[in-house]
């Protein structure tokens, strides 16, 4: 299993790779100290799962990650961290982290990246715990705050509905040029890759 690493400490970047490299199935392809390093590297060595610190000096984790995924959507990215906050939680939710633990947790690491690259999703015990949590103040979300509009707002449920761009467009009276010229703004104001994330979006959000 090729793994490429990217943590901004670098003695963790070490640790993390004597750690991962003591097991003879996993070599470490490469190791990145910042976010903006995710995606060339990833283009470079193509590795089974790509190991990243969320917060990161330059660019964090999660923003890497939707750079990424853009490019591979496809890719296998298991995310690890110091913290629990649930703007970090649920933002690797959205964007499609295939996993979410704490780094403290070192015996989890290799169990956890052998799950991701089997097609699995892993979240830590930690993470599982404060999702209840996350989905019982859903109801309180304010999508004006990240300037959606009324027309936009409305555009999100007919998609969560499961509507195509053309019975949106019929439905709220827009020509299905001006449907997708929506739906790409609300994709990008939600950092989201596809009306299927915006689905489980509004969802998580309801």
């Amino acid at each position: 299993m090729k793994i490429v690493l990217i943590d901004d400490d670098q003695l963790v970047c070490m640790s993390l790779k004597i750690i991962l490299e003591s097991d003879a199935s996993i070599e470490v392809s490469a190791v990145g100290n910042d976010g903006s390093e995710a995606l060339p590297l990833y283009r470079q060595h193509k590795p089974d799962v790509l190991l990243m610190d969320i917060r990161m000096q330059n660019m964090d984790g999660t923003d890497a990650l939707f750079l990424l995924l853009r490019e591979f959507p496809d890719a296998r990215v298991l995310l690890l961290t110091t913290f629990l906050d649930d703007e970090y939680i649920v933002k690797a939710l959205e964007l499609g982290a295939k996993g979410y633990i704490v780094k403290q947790n070192f015996e989890n690491i290799i169990p956890a990246l052998e799950a991701v690259n089997s097609g699995q999703n892993v979240y830590g015990d930690e993470i599982i715990q404060r999702i209840p949590n996350l989905i019982k103040t859903a109801d309180t979300f304010d999508y004006t705050a990240l300037n959606i509009t009324q027309k936009e707002y409305e555009i999100i449920t007919l998609v969560a509905e499961g509507l195509n761009n053309k019975e949106i467009a019929d439905q709220l009276y827009l020509s299905e040029g001006t449907t997708r010229n929506y739906l790409s703004t609300i994709l990008e104001k939600l950092a989201l890759r596809d009306r299927t994330q915006l689905a489980i979006f509004y969802y998580q959000h309801k």
